[in-house]
This record gives C-alpha cells, sequence and structure tokens, in this order.
C-alpha cells in the first residue's frame, strides 16, 4: 500500500509526480570538428521589437508543467511559450495571441483551471469547497435529496412516535428506552446515506449524471467497510470520554461526595474535549477514503491521518466554518415548526410528576410539526455537509499529491490526455474514461 493511492480509471494509471511535467528538451551536442562558442564571433546582438526572427518559431510545449505549490499548470518565467504554444510572458502576445489594453498581457500567468463539473480541478478556499457542496445537491437534486429525505423520514417518525408513547405513558421508562433504541437504525440509515453521497459527489466533480441505482451499485460493496470505520471513530472518540468520566463515576458510586470532589472530577472531562475533537479531525477523511479508494477499515483510518498530518487547523477550521454556516441555516428553516409546535403544546399536567414525560413527550400535533421541520431540515443539511467533507477530502488530494491531473483526465479533459468528449450536461460520450 503506498500513500498516493490511485482515483483514476482503470487503465489509466497516474503517471509519476516526474511524469506530470513537461519533456525535457535535451541539449544538443556540437558536432565533431564545430568551433568552441569563443571562436564563433561576438554573440548576435538581442532582437528588438522589431527585428524580426531569423531562427525557427518556438515549437509549442510537449506536455504540462510540473506540479508547482499549487499543482496547477502554466509555464515557468521567462519568455516560454504559453497557452497553445503562444508565448505569454513579457512584451509578447498573451492569450491566444492577443494583447491587452494597455500593454497589459493576459497571457501573463497561467490559464484558469479546468472545471468540467462542481468545482475548478486545483487547491480550493472555502467559499469554493461550500460552492460545490451546495451545487452539487442543487444539479443532483432527485438523487442526494431524494436519498436524504427519505432518510430523514424515516427517522424522525421513529423519534415522533417513540415521543408520542413516552407522553401517553409518562410515569414508565419503556417508552423513552424506546426512543434511544432508534439511535441503532439512525446509525445504520446514516451509514447509507454517507456512502451514497459520497459518490454523487464522486461523479459531481467529474460532471457526470448519475442515478441512484448508479450510486447504490458503486457504494454496496463498500457500505459494510464503512460501518465499521464508523463504529471505530465513535468508539474512539467515546473512549476518550468514557476514560475521563471514570473518576466522576468512582466518586458517584462512592457515594454522598462532597462538591469540591465532584468539581474536581470534572477537569478530566474538560481535557477530554480537545483530545476528542483532535481525534476527530484527525479521523475525518476516513469515510470518503474508504469509499473513493476501496480501501480497508483501517487502512482508511491511517489514510485520513496521513492527508490531515501538517493540515490540522485548515481542516477544523473549515469543517467549523461549514457546521456554523448550516446550523444558521438550520435554525431558520426549523424556526417556525418550533413556534407552532409551542402554541399546538399547552402546558400538560400528566407529566408533571415522570421524569421521563418531560424528557422525550409532547403532544401529537407539537411532535408532528416538529417532525416535519426536523425532516427538511435534515433533507438539506445532510447532503450539505456530506458533500463539504468529500470536496474538502478530494482538496486535500490535490494539494498532496496531483489530484487533479487524474480527475482532468477522467472527465476527458483533453488538454490533459482525455479522450472522452462531455456534452452539455457533463455527460462522458460512449467509449470515454470508465467510471472511477
Amino acid at each position: 500500500m503506498t500513500d498516493n493511492p490511485g482515483w483514476a480509471p482503470p487503465g489509466s494509471p497516474e503517471p509519476p509526480r516526474e511524469a506530470a511535467g513537461p519533456s525535457a528538451t535535451p541539449s544538443t551536442p556540437a558536432p565533431e570538428g564545430a568551433a568552441p562558442r569563443e571562436a564563433a564571433g561576438p554573440p548576435a546582438p538581442a532582437p528588438g521589437p522589431d527585428t524580426p526572427r531569423s531562427g525557427p518559431q518556438d515549437a509549442p510545449p510537449q506536455g504540462w508543467s510540473a506540479p508547482g505549490p499549487h499543482h496547477g499548470y502554466g509555464t515557468a518565467p521567462g519568455p516560454q511559450p504559453g497557452w497553445n504554444g503562444h508565448p505569454g510572458w513579457g512584451g509578447q502576445p498573451g492569450w491566444n495571441g492577443q494583447p491587452g489594453p494597455g500593454g497589459f498581457h493576459p497571457g501573463w500567468g497561467a490559464p484558469p483551471s479546468p472545471k468540467p463539473g462542481v468545482i475548478p480541478l486545483r487547491p480550493l478556499a472555502f467559499g469554493e469547497i461550500l460552492d460545490g457542496a451546495v451545487t452539487t445537491v442543487r444539479r443532483h437534486w432527485r438523487t442526494a435529496l431524494g436519498l436524504s429525505f427519505g432518510v430523514a423520514a424515516v427517522e424522525q417518525t421513529l423519534s415522533a412516535l417513540a415521543r408520542w408513547w413516552a407522553y401517553e405513558s409518562p410515569h414508565t421508562a419503556g417508552p423513552v428506552v424506546a426512543l434511544f433504541a432508534t439511535y441503532p437504525v439512525n446509525f445504520v440509515l446514516g451509514i447509507i446515506a454517507a456512502g451514497l453521497l459520497t459518490m454523487v459527489v464522486s461523479k459531481a466533480v467529474l460532471g457526470r449524471p448519475t442515478t441512484l441505482g448508479e450510486v447504490w451499485g458503486d457504494a454496496r460493496p463498500q457500505l459494510l467497510k464503512l460501518a465499521g470505520v464508523t463504529f471505530l471513530t465513535s468508539l474512539i472518540i467515546g473512549g476518550v470520554f468514557l476514560v475521563a468520566c471514570a473518576p466522576l463515576i468512582a466518586v458517584l458510586i462512592a457515594g454522598d461526595p462532597g462538591p469540591e470532589l465532584v468539581a474536581l472530577t470534572f477537569l478530566p472531562i474538560l481535557a477530554a474535549v480537545p483530545v476528542a475533537l483532535w481525534l476527530g479531525i484527525q479521523l475525518n477523511f476516513s469515510a470518503p477514503a474508504l469509499m473513493l479508494e476501496k480501501q480497508g477499515v483501517r487502512t482508511a483510518l491511517a489514510r485520513s491521518r496521513r492527508l490531515v498530518k501538517g493540515s490540522w487547523w485548515r481542516v477544523f477550521g473549515i469543517t467549523l466554518l461549514s457546521q456554523i454556516v448550516v446550523g444558521i441555516l438550520s435554525s431558520v428553516i426549523a424556526m417556525p415548526f418550533i413556534v407552532i409546535g409551542m402554541v399546538l403544546s399547552p402546558d400538560d399536567p400528566t407529566s408533571a410528576g415522570s421524569p421521563f414525560g418531560q424528557l422525550a413527550g409532547g403532544p401529537p400535533a407539537m411532535l408532528a410539526s416538529v417532525a416535519v421541520g426536523g425532516t427538511l431540515v435534515a433533507t438539506i443539511t445532510i447532503p450539505v455537509l456530506a458533500a463539504v467533507n468529500v470536496l474538502l477530502y478530494i482538496d486535500q488530494r490535490i494539494r498532496r499529491e496531483a489530484l487533479d491531473i487524474g480527475l482532468a483526465r477522467a472527465a476527458g479533459v483533453p488538454e490533459f490526455g482525455g479522450t472522452a468528449p462531455t456534452g452539455p450536461q457533463g455527460s462522458t460520450a460512449p467509449g470515454g474514461p470508465q467510471r472511477i
């Protein structure tokens, strides 16, 4: 297993990094018997802007420049051939050979990055990641929203039924047990949604259409492994808190502890919060690595740590900002339904003496309103957050492994060696690159 697994079409392996740059033109040795450079006479004066060229025109580049800090493509400083063989530096013609106004030449710099799908194939900023996530949901709304709506509807229905049972039987613990019993179902549904949405985003990046049946066929072989990754991640983070809570549990079991002792046992819990957060970000890319690279469980966990290494704060910042943005959107959408539920839920004395009724109960009208609002919120937020995580994973691989070159080839971009033209909807013509 290497640190740079392929995410490219079968039969089109990713070349080494050294092969990504232009083929160097070997220097031509002087023929035998030729006079040394010093004997060839004084050097010819540098040609001015009006001096015609006496030699052949510069040949167009034979390949792409080696990926630099941003793994883009462009030209090296100096009067080098630019885009499509046109010189693009200094006083030479710019984009397509046309100089810009006022002596400015648009050819100065790299050409725009290809964008076959929802993101440009280059390192991304936070706004581009969020825009790509929203664009994915908008372009593939039938698959993305249909999938998230089905998952959210099942989760909210089960939760509402359990809470209604708690409302009808406020003095028994059975309804609360039923409420917590819905979490395993939600866990399974969340795994299915995450796996299928990951495949939707991978196709959206390449600009390809997709259907629910196609993404199910792609994701199904990895869903059991995805469940293992999700369970192990939850177990690792939960284990940190369990160890931190052990002193508090021991003190409470000992009986009648003083307030100072209880406060002291909370210190390990506070220390566990940053540790759990650090581990969560370290394992943030386990699911995309497992689904898109067809990895095993332990390999996907190790792969995520390698991708995050050195970029923890950036991954954390983008994840936090996306959660805040989506959280604000969720509050705006859910607030009307919460208000309606409060209006439809007068004070009910039947659950006043039961902690279970206060915890989980509610009248049917209120529960129905909250369930409708929760379903609508989850339908929108589930695919957006999943897409942000996958696009952030792709961005990290572009920055570290020049994945943009492989994606451009898979999308059929001709400049990168792709041969399959794409239609107006981004569909790949027959005979094009195979599915990733």
